[in-house]
């Protein structure tokens, strides 16, 4: 077992998960064995307590119902998210085409006492989208209801892609203020976990959103806004599905827009002596860190009126090279880790050794290839400590030990480890978020830094990275951190109350909406559930 430690210095370790620490608290995380895995099966392990009127399939109400949606209704499905680390069977896996069809789902769910999970494009790396209830496929949920030219905004169904929206608001000569590295994922997940791009002005994807509607689990149609129903809509924009189903919501969007691009290549020593200034040098900032080495790629982007002039074309930027290559490279460091080091400074001399400038439309700016599979995990902490975390990252790489001023600990590596060292993947990227007021946003109330670390999983084959997630997760639950919804962590419901002022008024609305469980699954269950409370699976 790899048992990672933190302790203060009022005592020793403790068994138990992450969680937020306070004054003179010791705690610590369990991880498992290390990274063995190819992927995770889901199964539910939650105490299901059957809703008052349940009934089983072969009630005459629930057999018709179920006979209506059967043309929905996709028989044997197995659900895989997109990095193939975890998957589940669904009993019924329905693709509805409209918000009547999401009713009668849930009405069918009711009454046979079922859970319910939506799901987009599969793109978070964790199990947040499983269950062994009933799977709603929102692929079909894709139709534009309006668009406001005057006042800059669309109205969407929530299953919408991002890449699709941003065809639409072309056509309308409009565009998103701010994005994420890819537009792959529908309107709905990219909001339900606070998806984000980087720029000091600029919050997560959820202050884009000025309104929505929910199906709630007694099948009624909500709609809420900043104005109308506040409270649920502050909590409902972040929600993770906890609150019902999600069928539109209305964007603020603006006039389209260039972006100025410009990267270059700088030391790590510089960048933590002038952080702030380099966070603030423009209007889009983020960093790549290359660890095992002091090389960081500064990655700047400003709005312009120049015409466009896309980035030279090269061996070193073809996807052949950072496709194939690369991931052939990283398929031979799962055998020879101690290469890891030497490829990681060839990539960075390879690919961002020297400034790039380009010139070219918002999205296409703003969006990146993620390449293959991966091991992610992500947490953000207040702008003020990013130098603090990035030298406890890079200490905790080259020795496996933490050390910051709010405690110590140690990781106990694996025997190959011990004698190789941790070897991780790169970059390490660095992004800033402006403070939203979105109740379960990371950047809730906090001008956030986004630090997300990756292991590639070459081929789909698996890789070690469980030491690594262990010495992360300490650094950043000491630095204040809160973890990215999408990715898997290790922190419960009791750590995040701490961290979220609004998690408690949260709990609250989701109980109220939601008081028999219909959309919880396990995922939901570890993080918005207190531990000692029975788990209720409808």
């Amino acid at each position: 077992m790899i048992s990672a430690v933190i302790a203060t210095a009022t005592g020793g370790p403790i068994p138990g998960e992450v969680q937020p620490l306070e004054s003179g608290q010791i705690t610590a995380i369990n991880l498992g064995r290390n990274g063995s895995e190819t992927s995770t099966v889901y199964s539910s392990t939650t105490t299901v307590v059957a809703h008052p009127s349940a009934k089983d399939f072969t009630d005459p109400k629930v057999s018709l119902i179920l006979q209506e949606l059967r043309s929905l209704a996709t028989p044997k499905k197995t659900f895989e998210n997109w990095a193939r680390t975890f998957r589940c069977a669904p009993e019924q896996y329905f693709t509805p085409i409209s918000e009547e069809d999401v009713i009668r789902i849930i009405q069918l769910a009711r009454l046979s006492g079922k859970q319910v999970k939506a799901i987009g494009t599969g793109h978070s790396p964790s199990d947040l989208a499983c269950t062994d209830g009933f799977m709603i496929n929102t692929d079909k949920l894709n139709k534009l209801i309006s668009v406001d030219t005057q006042h800059k905004t669309i109205t969407v169904q929530a299953g919408m892609k991002l890449h699709r929206v941003h065809e639409i608001l072309k056509e309308h000569n409009m565009a998103m203020s701010n994005l994420g590295s890819i537009s792959d994922q529908s309107v709905a997940g990219v909001m339900a976990t606070a998806t984000h791009g980087t720029g000091v002005g600029y919050s997560t994807l959820c202050a884009s959103v000025l309104d929505l509607t929910l199906i709630t689990a007694n099948g009624d149609k909500l709609y809420c806004s900043k104005t109308e129903k506040p409270d649920i809509f502050h909590a409902a924009v972040c929600s993770l599905g906890s609150l019902g189903i999600i069928t539109q919501m209305t964007l603020q969007c603006e006039a389209a827009f260039r972006l100025e691009n410009k990267q270059e290549p700088a030391k790590l020593n510089d960048v933590l002596q002038n952080i702030d200034s380099i966070i603030h040098s423009a209007e889009y900032v983020r960093l790549w860190w290359y660890p095992h080495t002091d090389n960081v790629v500064i990655w700047r982007a400003n709005r312009t009126n120049k015409a466009v002039s896309p980035q030279i074309k090269g061996w070193h930027t073809s996807h052949w090279f950072q496709y194939h290559v690369y991931q052939g490279l990283l398929y031979v460091c799962r055998f020879i880790p101690r290469l890891i080091p030497t490829l990681a400074r060839f990539m960075f001399w390879a690919t961002q050794s020297k400034p790039v400038e380009r010139v070219d439309d918002s999205v296409k700016v703003f969006n990146f290839d993620c390449l293959f599979p991966q091991y992610v995990n992500e947490w953000a902490i207040p702008w003020s400590r990013t130098a603090e975390a990035l030298k406890a990252i890079d200490r905790f790489i080259e020795t496996g030990f933490v050390s910051i001023d709010s405690g110590v600990g140690v990781v106990t590596l694996t025997d190959k480890e011990k004698q190789e060292g941790l070897k991780v993947h790169f970059p390490i990227e660095i992004r800033f978020v402006k403070k939203d007021d979105a109740w379960l946003s990371p950047a809730y109330g906090v001008d956030s830094c986004y630090i997300g670390i990756i292991m590639y999983r070459p081929y789909g084959k698996p890789v070690p990275y469980k030491s690594f997630w262990a010495g992360f997760e300490w650094i950043m639950t000491l630095l204040e951190g809160r973890p990215h919804w999408a990715k898997a962590h290790s922190v419960t419901y009791e750590g995040l109350e701490r961290s979220y002022p609004k998690m408690k008024e949260f709990s609250l609305i989701r109980q109220r909406l939601d008081p028999h469980g219909m959309f919880l699954n396990n995922y939901l269950c570890r993080h918005l559930v207190p531990s000692q409370a029975t788990s209720k699976a409808f």
